[in-house]
């Protein structure tokens, strides 16, 4: 029985249970055999797992799960919060206002395609309440082998609760911004979300300067 299987058993009876169905003692199967241990090394296979994940309750509301979007052996992996209306309607990224933002920092500032970077969410499936850390915790091992997989060279975090959530620093952002830091094997810098930038115009100028530093970093390093 495959873990798609055994995630779609587990959310039936979670399910019958919630209309009144009664069965002996809890089925925890799906959250204690999920683990990065035993999830597959290739991103392909991990994606199928994503995208017939039923661990939590955005699995009934979701229209697409965003699992990730580029090149699989990037040295930039970029990461952001959650999907956006958009993102979720469209099942795919950079999309919408806050997605050709994004757009445009890769393409015109660090003059590289879409392709060429990795992208991806904390939490894969798109929710109506705010970024919460239940949903983040359900995505997280997802993620953390995401990452893994990729081995990228830099990490770039979109926004204060990304990098914060990531890495567990409660340091000052605005005084951790744009700055290049240790994240276990990698390194990482967090600038602002295209959110953030759409509500706070006068934010371009700084995050524009932290686009300009990650391709100074590739240029150096990595000729690109």
């Amino acid at each position: 029985m495959t873990k798609a299987v055994k995630n779609r058993i587990l959310y039936q009876l979670n399910f019958f249970k919630s209309i009144g169905y009664e069965y002996h003692g809890n089925v925890e199967f799906g959250n204690n055999e999920i683990n990065n241990s035993n999830l597959p090394n290739n991103i392909n296979e991990l994606k199928n797992i994503v995208e017939n994940c039923y661990l939590c309750d955005l699995c009934k509301s979701r229209k697409n799960v965003l699992f990730g979007q580029g090149n699989s052996d990037a040295k930039i992996l970029f990461i952001l919060d959650e999907p956006s209306a958009s993102e979720d309607e469209l099942g795919q990224f950079f999309v919408g206002k806050s997605g050709e933002i994004l757009k445009n920092m890769i393409q015109n500032v660090l003059m590289l395609d879409i392709d060429d970077v990795y992208i991806t969410n904390i939490v894969k499936c798109k929710s109506n309440d705010s970024f919460n850390a239940t949903h983040a915790n359900n995505c997280r091992l997802y993620l953390d082998k995401q990452i893994e997989i990729i081995n990228p060279m830099l990490i770039v975090t979109f926004g204060e609760k990304v990098y914060k959530y990531l890495t567990n620093d409660n340091g000052i952002f605005e005084q951790l911004r744009g700055n290049i830091l240790p994240y276990k094997y990698y390194n990482i810098l967090p600038t602002f979300s295209p959110n953030i930038l759409l509500r706070n115009p006068s934010l371009k100028k700084e995050a524009y300067y932290d686009m300009l530093k990650i391709k100074s970093i590739l240029e150096i390093h990595w000729n690109i």
